[in-house]
């Protein structure tokens, strides 16, 4: 049966989301773009294949002839369009956040759990990374020993105007929040918030550095810096008693010129984690047939320890001390 989808948001992450339903799922089909810009929508649906467009999410939603939907609009509607989906019966890849606001990861997960199953998959892709995906089978197959400590920095070329250090926290750190998190099979326990005494904290993407304990005993720390200048950058290291695994980023090609050897850096995050988009679309595609949750994928409790986390560290941040966390009770329907 071929599986119809809606593709919500018809923006960079949307476009490429459409992409990858119409050329690399076999078995779905690109059914609606929904955007609130028709011409940004038309031109997404033109290039990919898609039915036709719509303007309303509700509408697209809605629609007898849409089977799953895919939410890549502004983060302020995830929430709100997650809980339309669940009342429609139709399964979600929502791109993270959930929420800003656990509140409504809270909402999102209440009708969840009414509903008696999971509807929603969350969209921290990091999970289908294979340079993730060999450093969590290393920890489990016990080649590590006990994990004691993960490094994570993040580094983007520029940040836009206006972007703060708790937006740092909101927004770029929640996929080291959640990828972290994984990768140990543990929760956070306290967060500690940090910027460098000689940099400007109001100038927009000033850097900030996280240190997180975990409920397992483990140390996580996160560098954001937003303003790295030379490119799109992640790096990650987990490292246990018996030693450490470190992430390999996918190089394609090595430069040697003017009397040097270089290898070239993205603009953005998508070369880096194509892969992991793919797959984890590809993960969504089979719950969508099966009604089997992926094994690997995040879901709304997911979505929620990751929210629950960057509140927390805005507030030690702003505070400047260590903050305890503390989770909601987790609910039967996501226990492993």
């Amino acid at each position: 049966m071929t599986i119809r989808i809606a593709v919500i948001g018809a923006g960079i992450m949307g476009a490429d989301h459409a992409r990858i339903v119409s050329g690399d799922l076999p078995g779905a089909t690109l059914q609606v773009v929904c955007d609130a810009s028709a011409e940004r929508a038309r031109k997404v649906a033109d290039e990919c294949g898609a039915a036709h467009v719509v303007a309303d999410p509700f509408e697209a939603i809605a629609s007898d002839d849409v089977d799953a939907v895919l939410i890549a609009s502004p983060d302020e509607t995830h929430a709100p369009l997650s809980l339309a989906a669940i009342r429609a019966g139709k399964p979600v890849l929502c791109e993270k956040p959930l929420s800003a606001k656990t509140r409504e990861c809270l909402e999102v997960i209440q009708a969840e759990v009414a509903a008696g199953r999971q509807f929603v998959q969350l969209g921290f892709m990091r999970r289908f990374d294979p340079s993730y995906t060999a450093m969590k089978a290393a920890l489990k197959e016990g080649a590590l020993g006990r994990p004691i400590m993960m490094h994570n920095f993040h580094r983007n070329v520029e940040a836009p105007a206006g972007f703060t250090g708790q937006m740092a926290i909101t927004n770029s750190a929640p996929h080291e929040f959640d990828v972290a998190r994984f990768v140990l099979d543990t929760d956070y326990s306290a967060i500690s918030v940090f910027q460098p005494a000689g940099v400007d904290a109001a100038k927009a993407g000033a850097p900030v550095f996280l240190v997180l304990e975990t409920t397992g005993g483990q140390l996580v720390n996160i560098e954001i810096n937003n303003n790295a200048a030379y490119g799109y950058d992640v790096r990650g290291e987990l490292v246990g008693e018996k030693g450490s695994v470190v992430l390999n980023a996918p190089v394609h090609a090595r430069y040697n010129l003017a009397l040097a050897a270089s290898e070239r850096y993205a603009t953005d995050w998508r070369p880096r984690f194509a892969e992991a988009y793919r797959l984890q679309n590809k993960a969504f595609l089979q719950f969508v047939r099966t009604g089997a949750f992926p094994a690997v994928a995040a879901n709304t409790w997911d979505g929620y320890c990751a929210t629950m986390i960057a509140e927390a560290g805005v507030q030690a941040l702003e505070a400047g001390t260590r903050l305890a966390v503390t989770l909601e009770e987790k609910p039967a329907l996501y226990a492993a």
